[in-house]
């Protein structure tokens, strides 16, 4: 069965933070997906073509466009800083969609940086569909900087939209990490689902967490992180 592949040109970037990127592309006909899933990556330019990055669609299926909110990690060297240097007009080449992520009822949704991707279109969906009360965020960033779509999140959740901070202390957010502390103080129904997604070694420790306060395997949504 040959590759699926699709190139899409950039019909607009812009960085949202100082590390994060909302860049919209051309949408390729019949192209599907369900809200929460994701794409490899690649840049079409001599040199680039090899590596690719996975990436999460953050706008709706039914739109004209696609979307893509991309954290850069200069350290990494690899597709998302190159994705900083490109301009509208330069070329994507998309794959097939995946993705294991996808509402099956509310819940907890716990994301770790660029791990709240997948959520956003999700939540997008629910407010479409008169669907969004009772489902709750925890974003883990590094600093209040890093935290990015606050606003846009803010709105849609209100005060089921919780922040936590490992490096920085504010009078506004939570300090430290998601550990069993934080987990029983912030929430009180552990019979719900849990969306997790972020750094594996976070989102171990986070489930380790979750199945000490009696959640179960089947409660748990998130991509395989073997």
């Amino acid at each position: 069965m040959a590759e699926e592949i699709h190139k899409v040109k950039i019909l607009r970037k812009s960085f949202i933070n100082h590390d994060v990127m909302h860049i919209e592309t051309e949408k390729p006909q019949g192209y599907s997906y369900t809200p929460g899933q994701a794409t490899h990556v690649r840049i079409d330019k001599e040199g680039w073509r090899g590596e690719k990055g996975a990436f999460t669609f953050t706008n709706l299926p039914d739109e004209d466009h696609l979307e893509f909110t991309i954290k850069s990690y200069p350290s990494h060297n690899g597709v998302t800083e190159r994705m900083a240097s490109l301009e509208e007009g330069d070329t994507l080449i998309l794959e097939e969609v995946y993705g294991a992520i996808e509402y099956k009822g509310k819940g907890v949704f716990i994301a770790g940086g660029a791990g709240v991707t997948p959520f956003i279109a999700i939540f997008k969906d629910l407010v479409n569909k008169k669907d969004i009360e009772g489902n709750t965020l925890i974003f883990a960033n590094q600093e209040e900087r890093d935290i990015f779509k606050k606003e846009s999140l803010e709105a849609i959740l209100g005060d089921n939209f919780l922040n936590i901070l490992s490096e920085e202390k504010t009078e506004a957010h939570a300090h430290g990490r998601i550990d069993l502390e934080f987990l029983k103080k912030n929430i009180e129904d552990f019979s719900q689902y849990f969306y997790l997604c972020g750094p594996p070694k976070m989102m171990k420790e986070v489930k380790k967490h979750l199945f000490g306060l009696g959640v179960t395997e089947k409660q748990i949504v998130q991509e395989d992180l073997d």
